[in-house]
């Protein structure tokens, strides 16, 4: 007799078990197997060895935390159909095949303004023709205006499976253990409060579940600090968008100019000015479905014989890992400081034979770049946990006795930072 599930070896949850069907199906279908070619953390594979999972294990991992929370709601009382099931864990498969080439790193030099939730969505409508409606109610739960809203939350809030499967799956494959968190513990104390699950109930934590909320909130922290937003994975980044952004200045001269060095469905991108509004027309989303990593990596490889030498230059740093430096600072840099690196870089180039004199100043914008990190852990006012105590009272989190340093956590941090070749001395904290 065949079996109804397939079996799937995750190294982080274990064996995860797929029912066949509408979620298996879509698991299939090119666009879920697409982010097999797209890596969870960007360039976070050049700072971290292990770091070579893709966005489809982490697909599947949102998926299988949704099954497991959906099972404990269900064995405390909170009535859910097996449509409902389905529907969520497709949502929470779904969620994330909106993402770009590097994932975060180059969706906004392809699409100004690019949200990947909202080419989730878009992709997921598609997906919704094709399976003849299997998806509609997948798509409320995704919107958030399903008339449970915990199931929404379940798939978009500050304790989503999203959050708790890309903590632990980025901790187990970076090594940095700090991002470990107790996601099994976190899910057996979720509750809907009502328990009942109706429109006005919303997902609550046990009390005894308060220091595993807590740990996973410092751990959020540390992770974007140490993983991230680690100043080489920032380097990383910078170079990399640097690189497409000067290909871009290349195809606005001459729309040829990069034939035979990037894939049609990636000059697509790089040729047009396209805006968030341009994902819903379907020439847009097919092309989209076309690029991943792959063709990034051929583009930039192909650029290191660019006849431009700046292009080719950051292209080769790319490939070879050769990254600029970044430096964190106390403060952002004065006008005036900022003019001297850009003169000492602007000389560095001359010297390289990298630029012409003439040019130097404006070609030194690719190599000396000025920014902030920016992270907040808890939006405990937009987007807060709620506790439920034994007496059946709701407090939002920070408010307990048990969690007294989440408060500290519900502001922004932010961190200037210079990005600039580690052979200039521009000495930024001096």
């Amino acid at each position: 007799m065949a079996s109804r599930f397939k079996i799937f070896c995750d190294p982080v949850h274990g064996f995860i078990s797929v029912p066949k069907n509408i979620l298996m199906d879509l698991i299939g279908t090119p666009e879920v197997q697409r982010l097999r070619r797209i890596r969870q953390l960007g360039v976070g594979h050049l700072v971290f060895p292990g770091a070579e999972h893709t966005r489809f294990g982490h697909a599947l991992g949102a998926m299988a935390l949704m099954q497991d929370a959906l099972s404990s709601l269900a064995d405390k009382g909170t009535p859910i159909s097996s449509e409902e099931s389905v529907a969520a864990q497709a949502a929470a498969l779904l969620h994330d095949i909106g993402h770009g080439p590097f994932s975060h790193v180059l969706e906004h030099t392809f699409v100004a303004g690019y949200r990947h939730e909202n080419m989730s969505r878009e992709l997921m409508v598609s997906l919704n023709k094709r399976f003849g409606g299997g998806l509609e109610l997948a798509l409320k739960i995704f919107d958030g205006t399903y008339e449970r809203p915990f199931f929404h939350q379940l798939v978009s809030s500050q304790l989503d499976m999203d959050r708790l499967d890309f903590l632990r799956r980025d901790s187990f494959y970076t090594g940095v253990v700090e991002g470990d968190v107790g996601v099994e513990r976190i899910i057996k104390t979720m509750r809907t409060h009502p328990q009942e699950g109706g429109p006005d109930s919303r997902i609550a934590i046990e009390a005894k579940g308060v220091y595993a909320i807590e740990n996973y909130i410092i751990s959020r922290r540390l992770m974007y600090w140490q993983v991230y937003l680690h100043k080489t994975v920032v380097a990383g980044d910078r170079l990399l968008r640097t690189a497409f952004e000067r290909i871009r200045e290349h195809l606005a001269r001459d729309a040829r100019s990069l034939d035979g060095r990037c894939s049609p469905s990636l000059l697509f991108f790089l040729r047009n000015a396209l805006t968030l509004e341009d994902i819903r027309r379907n020439e847009v989303r097919e092309h989209f479905c076309r690029i991943d990593d792959v063709d990034v990596m051929h583009c930039m490889k192909a650029c290191m014989q660019h006849p431009d030498r700046i292009l080719a230059d950051i292209c080769r740093r790319f490939i070879e890992r050769d990254f600029f430096r970044v430096t964190f600072l106390s403060e952002a840099p004065s006008e005036a400081q900022a003019a001297a690196w850009t003169d000492r870089v602007a000389a560095w180039l001359v010297r390289q034979g990298l630029s012409a004199p003439a040019d130097a100043r404006k070609d030194a914008a690719c190599y000396l770049i000025q920014d902030d990190t920016r992270h907040l852990a808890y939006a405990n006012v937009r987007d807060s946990v709620h506790v439920l105590g034994r007496n059946g009272n709701v407090r939002e989190l920070s408010q307990t006795a048990e969690a007294t340093t989440v408060s500290s956590l519900g502001e922004v941090v932010v961190k200037p930072f210079v990005c600039y070749p580690k052979e200039v001395e521009l000495d930024p904290g001096g």
